[in-house]
């Protein structure tokens, strides 16, 4: 990781090509694509969770929104959009102010949180295999997310406010659906536990030092729409997170960096562990660096940690990151943060800094 190189040139060199951890992968695609008439994405079975962990058991289902091409088939198919009107049937996303596409930001930060829900025990569940093939329409994710049988589903993305530069436009917020919803599965569903989830997400994007968005009318990080497809018919709690403008350059820096991409992963997780448990501790890795010092079990933690580890990745100081690397696992939120720098590294050609 020298201070020459890019973050988007790395990621973009071998993001595609690197094989990460294959403990639970989505179904591989149709060998020969349809256009008229796309399989749907079937996840397959992933093996079974590691036993003591505080996920153990949980099955998550996690959608890296859009895809990197159209692979064959027809992207502007209409599919159903659960309202009983139609959409097309899946995209490419936005595209940055700086270049970088939202498919890949979504798959890059998709993979972060996939490791660190994996090393507390989860059975994560993917939409797509890659950032380069097909991935499924917009309906045919969501009835792989309800085949999956997941405690909860997020589907990842990134917005963008303007195919310019807009500085003023800035924030993450979750999408839920407005209600009722014609399903009547899904509307139960999101109408409860969904947004349970999506609160509990917002919260923990909030405390990771992340502002609501100031530009598409959300409530304090939380909007309601009518028009997204994957809440209208989901079957499972879904969070459908908005992690930041594209077209604010700040925010884009960040979402494109592999130190910035780490927060965002880190907030993700940490309102899926707290979903998931009951608990507000999250991962303890955004705290306060006294953190450890708090009273009770919710003060326990890594607090501080991330943000060294970050200014070491910026630094070029493989030193620091080493000793923590081969270092003993203190708590969740150590395996947590080696996890995901292990999916970094990987990234990097599947080195690690030992």
């Amino acid at each position: 990781m020298r201070k020459t190189m890019t973050t988007i040139a790395l990621f973009a060199a071998v993001s595609a090509s690197v094989a990460l951890a294959p403990t639970s992968q989505a179904a591989p695609g149709p060998a020969a694509p349809t256009p008229a008439a796309p399989t749907p994405a079937a996840p397959t079975p992933a093996a079974p969770a590691p036993a003591g962990k505080k996920l153990s058991g949980k099955t998550v289902f996690l959608d890296p929104g859009h895809q990197g091409s159209a692979a064959g088939y027809s992207l502007s198919k209409p599919v159903p959009d659960g309202r009983g009107g139609m959409k097309p049937c899946q995209t490419t996303g936005a595209t940055g102010v700086n270049g970088v596409m939202e498919h890949t930001v979504n798959w890059q930060v998709a993979q972060l949180v996939k490791g660190a829900l994996e090393s507390q025990g989860a059975r994560v569940v993917l939409s797509r295999n890659d950032d380069t093939g097909w991935g499924g329409c917009i309906d045919e994710r969501a009835a792989a997310a309800n085949r999956s049988g997941a405690n909860v589903a997020i589907s990842i993305h990134a917005d963008s406010s303007s195919t310019g530069s807009d500085p003023g436009k800035s924030g993450f917020h979750m999408i839920v659906p407005r209600l009722p919803v014609p399903d009547k599965q899904a509307d139960a569903v999101q109408r409860g536990e969904g947004r349970k989830a999506s609160t509990t997400m917002r919260d923990a994007f909030k405390k990771a030092g992340f502002s609501p968005s100031n530009y598409v009318g959300a409530v304090d990080g939380i909007q309601e729409r009518s028009d997204i497809a994957g809440p209208n018919t989901t079957h499972v709690p879904l969070v459908f997170v908005e992690m930041g403008n594209m077209a604010n350059p700040t925010e884009v820096k960040a979402l494109s960096a592999h130190d910035g991409q780490l927060t965002y992963a880190t907030a993700i997780t940490d309102g899926a562990l707290n979903y998931l448990t009951g608990s507000t501790a999250g991962s303890g890795l955004l705290g306060p660096a006294d953190n450890r010092a708090a009273p009770g079990p919710e003060g326990a933690g890594l607090g501080g940690l991330l943000p060294g580890i970050q200014q070491m990745m910026r630094s070029g100081d493989l030193s620091g990151i080493t000793t923590f690397m081969v270092g003993p696992v203190a708590d969740a939120g150590s395996e947590i943060l080696k996890a995901m720098l292990a999916v970094v590294y990987g990234l990097f050609g599947g080195k690690l800094p030992i």
